[in-house]
């Protein structure tokens, strides 16, 4: 629990893609004369923090000092996005590209009267390749200057561009230099090497590998094989229901249940609950198989609530007491 009092001092630094979850919901009414569709009829609409975003607004819930780095679009979703992470006291660098739309990912949820709504179509906008030359150099200098001041750095990488060969250059000499590293990269996990944590799921462990990862000893030897070639501290890899394992090279695996209820309402955005969640504790001077239990802990919470959410510290302290 001293651990967790130790959150509020820490200064985090997330290099991401910042996206916009847009909810909307509606009620179902009728099938369509046009075509086999339901006709939804839009109730109300909410937008999230979503992706490295989500990451940083898990941080800040916790308690952290938190400064996102990434990309918003000249548009509404941008807007929305830099209102919430004011809201939340999120320091926010980021850059506009001329051209570049704010990543947004739009969830259609309805169902019929006095009934839950279901998500039935999403619809994802962004931009298609690279971000432009200049943007990149523009994210590697902000990612520089606020390192500078940070305790710990969490790479959120979706995919979108944001972490680059310029911003990657940045985390490969912040890791060098010993700041403390935590990645989940859901593509390029094997671009980064000699960070403290790397955060793969099971599909991306097998991906980077080309492993299979279907029993517990093909988790162990694709672990084993990424931990080689990653030159990392820590693996931790994050099984669904079967729970997350801790592996560092030379060390007996440390495997970790799943915490609570194996039933889960939504997994949306649980994996940047377990990475701030491991990022907070590592700059709390935690051990890592410390901040892994933590995570774990934080990560049975998320899942029990609807969208993408956060844990708070006070949420976690509650479960840590219970």
């Amino acid at each position: 629990m001293s651990g967790l009092r130790r959150f509020a001092r820490v200064r985090v630094v997330v290099l991401g893609d910042l996206v916009a979850d847009h909810y909307l919901y509606g009620q179902t009414e009728r099938i369509s004369r046009e075509a086999p569709v339901l006709i939804v009829r839009h109730e109300r609409d909410e937008v999230k923090l979503g992706g490295g975003a989500n990451a940083a607004a898990n941080a800040r819930a916790l308690g952290g000092e938190v400064t996102a780095v990434g990309v918003l679009g000249d548009d509404s979703m941008g807007a929305a996005m830099r209102a919430l992470c004011a809201e939340r006291a999120i320091t926010l660098e980021a850059v506009t590209a001329t051209g570049v739309p704010t990543e947004t990912k739009m969830r259609i949820l309805a169902g019929g009267l006095s009934t839950s709504r279901q998500q039935m179509l999403r619809v994802d906008r962004g931009g298609a390749g690279p971000l432009p030359a200049a943007a990149r150099r523009a994210l590697a200098r902000r990612l520089e200057r606020v390192a500078s001041r940070a305790d710990v750095l969490v790479v959120s990488d979706y995919g979108a561009g944001v972490v680059c060969d310029e911003t990657r250059a940045v985390v490969s000499a912040l890791a060098r230099q010993g700041l403390p590293v935590c990645v989940d990269s859901r593509f390029a996990l094997a671009s980064f090497r000699g960070v403290t944590v790397c955060k793969p799921n099971e599909p991306e462990l097998s991906a980077m590998t080309g492993l299979p990862v279907s029993t517990e000893p093909e988790v162990d030897a694709a672990a084993a094989r990424a931990c080689e070639a990653l030159e990392c501290e820590a693996l931790l890899v994050t099984r669904g229901r079967k729970g997350m394992v801790v592996y560092r090279r030379g060390a007996v695996p440390v495997r970790l249940p799943v915490h609570g209820s194996h039933d889960a309402v939504d997994v949306t955005g649980a994996g940047d609950t377990v990475i701030a969640t491991v990022a907070l504790a590592l700059g709390a001077g935690l051990a890592v198989v410390e901040a892994a239990r933590l995570a774990n802990v934080a990560g049975g919470l998320v899942v029990q609530k609807p969208g993408t959410a956060t844990v708070s510290r006070a949420e976690l302290e509650r479960e840590l007491r219970r």
